[in-house]
């Protein structure tokens, strides 16, 4: 069988290089499992998809730059019945942040959020009042790597208003609070392999930032969380991402309660380096699926 780790073309625009360095410790690593397994571009044009039986969908960063031609590279696996992992009618409900409406219209926690369409016109001063907040986050409903992304006050409000207005001809929005419980202590990633979970750990901005990935200085914090906690992060796990070879449960706790900021099931860094059973979690997992 042979295997495609999915990947994107580095043009620069993103700091891959913790992303990278674990895209290829893991095909080392399945390799010497004795896995056919290479790295693959997912919108490379030259490769002939026919050759691959399976293809893990791993880091392909730039898919919500290229939203539209990733459906249509989503379609043409299907079409030539090329197995994904995670599946491809997950893939395409994820890929849209639109999915935390299902999420919490299944009863499981959130944070708070409004979706605004796009062509609407649109006044962030409204949602300082509605969420009881001092400061929001807006992105897009298609993105990823902060993209987009402002964190609005009162100071800036107004500067933000006029580049939202612009923005949302485009693609839609979500407005949210901004939740300080991320400063204070920090974003939890909960790592499950085919259902399974694998490990846990906390993602801190760095000082003066907002922005938790370690691309934006973010530092990161292996967790032994108690079984409840696991629990918890299992309840999103078990309804919205059966048969997928990894999810990624990202939240923070207010009031002692847990609510989802996403469900990470297309291109999540891992941190599979916290801990070398990691892989083999991981491993385990993918025979499970294959």
């Amino acid at each position: 069988m042979n295997i495609a780790l999915i990947t994107y073309l580095d043009k620069g625009a993103y700091d891959s290089t913790t992303v990278e360095s674990e895209d290829d410790k893991l095909l080392v690593f399945l390799r010497e499992k004795g896995l056919t397994i290479e790295k693959v571009i997912w919108n490379d044009p030259a490769v002939n998809w026919a050759d691959y039986t399976l293809a893990i969908l791993k880091s392909p960063w730039d898919y919500f730059d290229l939203i539209e031609d990733f459906y249509a590279w989503l379609n043409q696996l299907e079409s030539k019945n090329i197995r994904l992992l995670n599946p491809i009618d997950v893939v395409k409900w994820n890929s849209n942040k639109q999915y935390l409406q299902e999420i919490e219209a299944a009863g499981l926690k959130i944070t708070p959020s409004v979706f605004v369409n796009k062509q609407q016109s649109i006044d962030l001063n409204h949602f300082f009042q509605q969420f009881n907040t001092s400061k929001l986050i807006v992105k897009p409903c298609v993105s990823g790597g902060a993209k987009n992304t402002f964190k609005v006050t009162a100071d800036n409000v107004a500067e933000v208003n006029e580049k939202l207005n612009q923005l949302i001809q485009e693609e839609d929005f979500i407005v949210q609070p901004f939740l300080p419980e991320i400063l204070e202590n920090g974003e939890w990633s909960f790592i499950f392999f085919n259902g399974v979970y694998s490990h846990s750990l906390v993602k801190q901005a760095k000082p003066g930032d907002f922005r938790v990935q370690p691309a934006h200085g973010g530092s990161v914090h292996p967790q032994k969380p108690d079984q409840a906690l696991i629990e918890t992060a299992q309840q999103y796990i078990n309804l919205f991402a059966k048969d997928c070879l990894y999810a990624r449960v990202d939240g923070t706790f207010v009031n002692g309660e847990f609510l989802l900021m996403e469900l990470e099931l297309i291109e999540p860094f891992l941190f599979l380096n916290t801990d070398p059973q990691n892989y083999e979690r991981y491993f385990k997992a993918l025979q499970e699926l294959m």
